[in-house]
């Protein structure tokens, strides 16, 4: 038994110092890609994205590569939990000894989509990313939201999914078109939304020499200019130019440089700014290529 045991924590030194390395080549990788090497802190999540109440969904086996963050600990780990410091040794082998010897404990764990973070068991959720687990039991509470993470989120997705749940909550689009689904890439953007929703309402009151309520614009913007447009884009086929991009940030491109792209192509039809955008050899003007949508928006105003 001396001998298993011996054995057993000399495996798990290998073990560690192989953790350690891949955590240093990952930091260093992450330096030259301008990725993030952090966890995502748990607290900064909830309050973005204005958790409040957990439901408990037992005990369930979750995939390693799905935990995103951790309540307590993110410092210590890095994004794929290989350890950051010399301090955690003695317990990371500890803890990696046990588990060859009696298996691993259930973590704890919050979910908020298809992301998790570690409430307690962050050492048992880096032994067996070490060990190549695909999965691990964990005791799962879920936080309700108006948005879901995504199973590899980061922070940019955690700022984007915030805006969104602000987005929702100020424009009430969830309940006036529950089917809606508008997905940026990247910060910023849904702010850009309710300017246009604004605008329009001032077109409405314009058109029909009244006061238009913010409900009528949001659901006029999102018929009449959203949902066209959108229409557009995926029957043309203009994301397979736009690898990894969405409806919506084409949408936004769109309208940001549209005065830029009329004075370049000289039409007021969405369909033939789109036809331009998938032609081939598009790629020379790209620079200039998001001033097309004004006389079509344009038109819209008269």
């Amino acid at each position: 038994m001396d001998n298993d045991n011996l054995a057993a924590r000399m495996a798990s030194g290998s073990e560690w110092e192989r953790a350690r390395r891949a955590a240093s080549l990952e930091s260093l990788q992450d330096i030259f890609s301008d990725r993030s090497t952090e966890l995502l802190a748990f607290e900064d999540v909830r309050r973005r994205l204005r958790l409040a109440q957990k439901n408990y969904r037992g005990l369930q086996d979750i995939p390693v590569n799905q935990i995103r963050g951790s309540v307590g600990r993110y410092r210590d780990f890095t994004r794929t939990f290989l350890p950051r410091s010399n301090e955690l040794k003695i317990r990371w082998m500890r803890v990696n000894t046990l588990a060859y010897a009696k298996g691993m404990d259930p973590v704890d764990v919050y979910q908020v989509g298809e992301a998790y973070f570690v409430v307690d068991g962050n050492h048992r959720v880096s032994v067996a990313r070490q060990m190549g687990n695909p999965t691990i039991q964990a005791h799962v509470w879920e936080f309700p939201s108006s948005v879901s993470l995504s199973a590899d989120a980061d922070l940019d997705e955690v700022l984007i999914k915030a805006e969104y749940a602000d987005f929702l909550e100020s424009t009430k689009l969830a309940q006036l078109r529950p089917e809606q689904e508008i997905v940026f890439t990247t910060p910023g953007r849904y702010r850009e939304l309710e300017d246009q929703i604004e605008w329009y309402r001032h077109v409405l009151e314009m058109i029909d020499d009244e006061p238009a309520s913010h409900e009528d614009a949001v659901t006029a913007w999102y018929d009449m200019i959203y949902t066209p447009a959108v229409q557009i884009i995926q029957q043309r086929g203009a994301l397979e130019r736009f690898p990894g991009r969405t409806e919506a940030d084409l949408f936004v491109w769109v309208w940001r440089y549209q005065e830029e792209l009329r004075s370049y192509y000289k039409t007021t039809n969405l369909t033939q700014v789109i036809d331009t955008l998938t032609r081939p050899g598009w790629y020379r003007f790209l620079h200039r290529l998001w001033r097309v949508v004004t006389g079509w928006l344009k038109s819209l105003r008269k």
